[in-house]
């Protein structure tokens, strides 16, 4: 009979309705569906499991400084294309997409505010530029962040995020790990202190070098934290790894870490921290104000004259290629 025939004819006024993109997201750990906005309000992370999602830079300012006190610095600061690199894609073009993507000009956010009514240095890195990763400009912003925090004794605080040393800018990259760490040096010397928090993924040239050497190291939960990823070691080694290997768990069980911090509870930690190190920022050392002692070439003696070449002065100082 005909009546008993479903009218498969779409009905007037009954279309389905559509929900607007970004209004749910899937938890990565729980699979729990979750409200975007209630997501936000729990500093995107996750109220049945605790999985911390990954933010950009400007949310990690909002939440760790004082409202409005934040002045970026070294806006302009953004890195060339000395190598003229090419592999699917020109590196040129991948700094503008990167660019016109973040609307950040380099994968560090750096500037000052105050943290608690106390005046830090900060430098944010933020992985949706070519996955946080370290290239000349962002070795270079972190050192004049150094530099910054040296001149004016705040505390220097970085927060973390990156696949590592950028490959489009080859052996330059690689430097700034050493030019980051002279910095971070001269940091201790003048009794500043450098706090750093490591947050999901901190891996690579970034891990072997200033995500390491704050005077306290701190991170998020269930972050992966180390030089190469679980799967090449585990082929390398031709072993099983640990369960929860390379987590920040893991890394504090093991002493890499001082201490894991939920989001919700960095901003009070750090301030808490900056109290204890205070008195050490009033307590200017002797020879604080020093002038820099300059970087001898590589390859030089300890006369500063280049044994390659004969006793003779190097061609090219570290200086020329940063310049």
């Amino acid at each position: 009979m005909a009546w008993l025939k479903r009218d498969s004819r779409p009905k007037a006024g009954k279309e389905g309705r559509e929900l607007p993109d970004g209004l749910w997201v899937k938890c990565e750990t729980c699979g729990q569906i979750l409200y975007f906005k209630e997501l936000e309000r729990n500093l995107h992370v996750c109220p049945k499991c605790g999985f911390h999602f990954r933010i950009d830079s400007g949310k990690y300012v909002e939440i760790l400084l004082d409202a409005g006190s934040f002045t970026e610095t070294e806006a302009g600061l953004t890195s060339l294309d000395p190598l003229r690199f090419k592999d699917s894609k020109r590196y040129v073009d991948r700094l503008k997409d990167a660019r016109a993507k973040t609307g950040l000009g380099e994968a560090i956010l750096t500037g000052t505010g105050t943290l608690g009514g106390q005046p830090v240095v900060l430098g944010v890195m933020d992985f949706r530029f070519i996955g946080g990763s370290m290239a000349s400009a962002v070795g270079e912003k972190v050192a004049r962040a150094a530099r910054l925090s040296l001149a004016e004794r705040r505390p220097l605080l970085l927060v973390t995020s990156s696949g590592g040393a950028r490959m489009m800018e080859g052996i330059l990259s690689l430097m700034q790990m050493a030019k980051t760490s002279v910095f971070l040096a001269r940091l201790m010397e003048s009794r500043i202190p450098y706090i750093c928090i490591l947050t999901h993924p901190t891996t690579g040239g970034v891990t072997a070098s200033f995500a390491q050497l704050g005077d306290v190291i701190l991170a998020e939960p269930g972050a992966l934290i180390g030089f190469a990823g679980p799967r090449v070691i585990r082929e390398t080694v031709a072993q099983e790894l640990p369960p929860g290997f390379q987590k920040s768990e893991f890394l504090l069980e093991h002493g890499f870490l001082d201490r894991i911090v939920p989001r919700s509870e960095l901003k009070t930690t750090l301030s808490r921290i900056l109290k204890i190190f205070a008195d050490s920022l009033r307590k200017v050392p002797e020879d604080a104000l020093e002038a820099e002692v300059p970087v001898p070439p590589a390859g030089a003696n300890s006369t500063g004259e280049d044994d390659r070449n004969g006793g003779e002065p190097a061609p090219h100082s570290a200086g020329d290629l940063a310049g």
